[in-house]
């Protein structure tokens, strides 16, 4: 039997676009209502991805103060031309338009944003004519709702609208058209689009036409990629892009789900990026089996809070980290603001994962695990004692306490469900929280993972993993994250021991 298709960026990665220069390729990926925004991978094999900073890193760049979860930066465009490195998406929570940035390094700086406030829609690609006109297409929203993808010539240096917006293809009938990318290929254009909805639907269709400006023909092939209506692992697969190695070979990027549980099963990391290679029949692209990550699935991933700068992949909700969050001799201090809650983290990337943090509190606050602040299980500590507390919808749950003496040593653990396979009691996984005491690990709570998923909450992120104040603030002594596909590495159940010490 082969092994299960694995995300070669897991966790909450989604709408990914690549590029290539030399041997190098750079990725780009959505973010929300998440700051820093627009993560920036690069790889050498397409296999073995490395974070290497993010495209709107300062709040000059990006305002998600008004972001409500899933509101924000939707999906980018990363290209490379003339030297230079372009970045383009959509900050739906401000309403500026689109937001163009440009950087000779991709690791940053970028520059500050030119905005395009006229091009009203989501997901702007950028692409160069033969006489250098740069080319926005993206899925417009006209009068009366969507009208597909349109497209037009702008000055990527001041965001300047050159002319009239032209349709281009609404895609083959599924809903949404979207995600745009329009390639030169030979003597053709192509223009790929989303299309289906991002969710069990979704798919990846294609056209192709003499100019960028079309007229574009659908291919009798279409949809290029989508898993539904398979029993496959891997669902909602769509919002691609193409990329050519340097050898003339193509490989094809796109984002989806790994659902669990019995049906209609739950996701709970999110939308996660996965890789196919790609063939060519009939000037068509098709796919033409899986890229496997480099990693295996039993190898055991480990973080840990240190050094002076929290890593590139640690991000707040709706605001930036530095707001809320301060390096001290002792630890990590984090502070709410004002009369708001600040929420600070990572992605859960792997299927099972235990997270441990020992803090102080100076108010309320803790450890929480989320899809947003109406869909957590928290361990909220105030007063000499931490509570798990269940947020589901507009119901918080207190599902357990124990009393603490001093510093409070929390975890979380993300564990296999249990129970008959076709149980309708079988969620995604099941998560524990709890607290070490002396060396035991006493559980507070346990809670169905579907109630922690994208399906039942909405939206369009997926698992966080971080700290919370409430109010005061919350000093972070330290942070581990642990987490792996395989549960054997991360402990089978509550009670089971766990090796922190593997890498």
């Amino acid at each position: 039997m082969n092994d299960p298709q694995r995300p070669v960026i897991p966790g909450f990665h989604p709408d990914p676009s690549i590029c290539r220069v030399g041997d190098t390729y750079y990725l780009a990926t959505s973010s929300f209502e998440y700051a820093p925004g627009v993560p920036v991978f690069r790889s050498t094999d397409l296999r073995s991805w490395e974070q290497i900073g993010n495209a709107l890193d300062r709040p000059s760049q990006l305002d998600v103060s008004q972001a409500g979860p899933s509101g924000g930066v939707f999906a980018p465009t990363l290209r490379h031309h003339d030297g230079r490195f372009w970045m383009i998406t959509t900050n739906w929570s401000d309403e500026g338009g689109q937001v163009l940035v440009h950087a000779e390094d991709p690791a940053g700086p970028w520059s500050d944003p030119v905005r395009i406030p006229s091009a009203v829609g989501i997901d702007p690609d950028l692409a160069w004519d033969d006489d250098g006109t740069c080319l926005m297409s993206y899925a417009g929203f006209g009068p009366q709702g969507g009208e597909g993808i349109v497209q037009s010539a702008i000055d990527p240096f001041t965001g300047e609208v050159l002319g009239e917006r032209r349709w281009l293809w609404s895609g083959t009938g599924g809903k949404f058209p979207e995600g745009p990318h329009l390639y030169r290929v030979g003597d053709l254009w192509y223009l790929l689009v989303a299309e289906g909805g991002t969710e069990r639907g979704h798919a990846v269709t294609i056209a192709r036409g003499p100019s960028p400006r079309g007229p574009f023909e659908s291919s009798p092939r279409n949809p290029v990629l989508t898993h539904r209506g398979t029993d496959l692992p891997v669902q909602n697969t769509g919002h691609a892009d193409l990329v050519e190695r340097p050898d003339g070979s193509w490989a094809i990027v796109y984002h989806g789900v790994r659902a669990r549980g019995s049906s209609p099963e739950w996701h709970v990391l999110g939308r996660e990026t996965f890789a196919d290679e790609v063939i060519w029949e009939d000037g068509w692209p098709v796919p033409a089996g899986h890229i496997a990550p480099a990693r295996p699935a039993e190898t055991a991933v480990r973080q840990e809070l240190t050094g002076q700068t929290l890593p590139p992949d640690w991000v707040a909700a709706s605001r930036f980290p530095a707001e809320a969050v301060s390096r001290e001799d002792a630890g990590w201090r984090v502070t709410a603001v004002g009369a708001d809650p600040v929420f600070v983290g990572r992605r859960q990337e792997h299927l099972f994962a235990q997270v441990r943090a020992r803090i102080v509190v100076e108010g309320t606050g803790g450890l929480s695990v989320r899809v947003d602040p109406r869909h957590a299980l928290e361990l909220e500590v105030a007063d000499g004692a931490v509570e798990a507390v269940w947020a589901v919808g507009d119901v918080r749950h207190r599902l357990g306490r124990a009393e603490l003496a001093g510093e409070a040593d929390l975890e979380l653990r993300m564990l296999p469900s249990q129970g008959h396979e076709f149980s309708t009691a079988r969620g995604p996984d099941r998560v524990v929280a709890g607290v070490r005491l002396g060396d035991g690990f006493v559980p507070l709570g346990e809670v169905d993972g579907r109630y922690l998923s994208t399906e039942v909450a909405g939206g369009m992120t997926g698992r966080m993993v971080g700290l919370a104040a409430t109010r005061g603030s919350v000093l972070v002594r330290s942070f581990e994250y642990l987490g792996s596909d395989d549960p054997a590495v991360v402990g089978g159940g509550p009670a089971a021991p766990v090796n922190w010490a593997a890498e």
